[in-house]
């Protein structure tokens, strides 16, 4: 049992500092009879302490979701006690949603083990158990997913925090001038529903750098359009940013049936989630994750005439973990 000298103020907030959660995770915690001080269980999260306290806790079992764990083949591009990192197909929902019961990537990882429980079972996002960001359905790449509550608040953090480097592999319809860093809010769609757009409804601020990789001729498209390989950074994490983004700036992603056009070439649309560096949530060293662009990517580049070019290495960094 996990055992820490409390802090003066309120018990839900000495919880969360000493077990690194969330305070509404501790107030979980609390209701589940899961946390003592001086050896007395308490549940009352405005229980006042003085300071120094000998404060317990237990992490209660996740709370029954309804999602069901599921048999299906993942590739991890690394694991260990506090978190998993896989290499997530197109085609794959991150999580559960209302009417989205099965198939998903926390199926998938329920069937290899238990994830932390979420604070609703189904709150206005799904149920998200051990999700900290999250790629779209036909987006494929790097994910990563927390294993303990602690875990999924420190990489929370991180991300909200901006303390994260994401770069994606995106095809292009056009060629766009780059490199360029695009300052553009978003928000959403005033319309269309499914939809996002540069200063939509509620829009916030979202940044994006793109650089070019190369050119392809699209010898196999009668308007002989030029396509390209980009790199993009995006350094905010709004919904549908790169691909909202790349439109505006008149290239939108190959394929992408949304904010472009469908394509022969690929059946979804273009983008791959190449690298993900975060801080570990151990608190040493930084985890560099990196997912190979997938077959449907190459064939598409391939069949408009592309060569594919040497992609750029990683900047050199102190304490860096690296799996690929």
């Amino acid at each position: 049992m996990p055992s820490a000298a409390a802090a003066a103020g309120r018990l839900d907030q000495a919880l969360a500092a000493a077990a690194g959660i969330s305070r509404a995770q501790a107030q979980v915690w609390l209701d589940a009879g899961c946390v003592s001080v001086n050896g007395t269980v308490i549940t009352k999260a405005a229980r006042r302490l003085h300071g120094g306290e000998n404060l317990d806790w237990t992490e209660p079992p996740p709370r029954p979701s309804g999602v069901s764990a599921e048999a299906v083949s993942l590739t991890v591009l690394y694991e260990d006690d506090l978190l998993i990192a896989v290499d997530k197909p197109a085609g794959m929902i991150t999580h559960p949603a209302p009417g989205v019961h099965s198939g998903t990537l926390v199926n998938a990882l329920l069937g290899r083990g238990p994830l932390p429980g979420a604070t609703d079972d189904f709150g206005p996002e799904g149920y998200r158990p051990g999700i900290v960001h999250r790629l779209d359905r036909d987006t494929s790449g790097v994910i990563v997913v927390a294993k303990t509550v602690a875990a999924q608040a420190r990489l929370a953090a991180a991300f909200k925090a901006r303390d994260t480097r994401k770069q994606y592999l995106a095809i292009t319809v056009g060629a766009p001038p780059a490199p360029v860093v695009v300052n553009a809010p978003i928000g959403r769609h005033p319309t269309r529903k499914i939809c996002m757009a540069v200063n939509g409804v509620g829009a916030r601020d979202a940044e994006t750098r793109v650089d070019l990789l190369a050119r392809a001729p699209g010898r196999q498209l009668s308007s002989g359009v030029q396509h390209a390989l980009v790199l993009a950074q995006p350094r905010t994490g709004r919904t549908h940013q790169i691909r909202v983004h790349l439109a505006a700036l008149g290239t939108p992603i190959l394929g992408d049936s949304v904010y472009g056009r469908p394509s022969l070439l690929i059946g979804r649309q273009a983008l791959h989630a190449w690298r993900l560096d975060v801080p570990h949530p151990s608190g040493f060293g930084r985890l560099r994750l990196e997912a190979s662009p997938p077959a449907d990517l190459l064939l598409a580049w391939n069949a408009l005439g592309g060569l594919w070019p040497e992609l750029p290495g990683w900047e050199p960094l102190p304490g860096i973990l690296t799996e690929s």
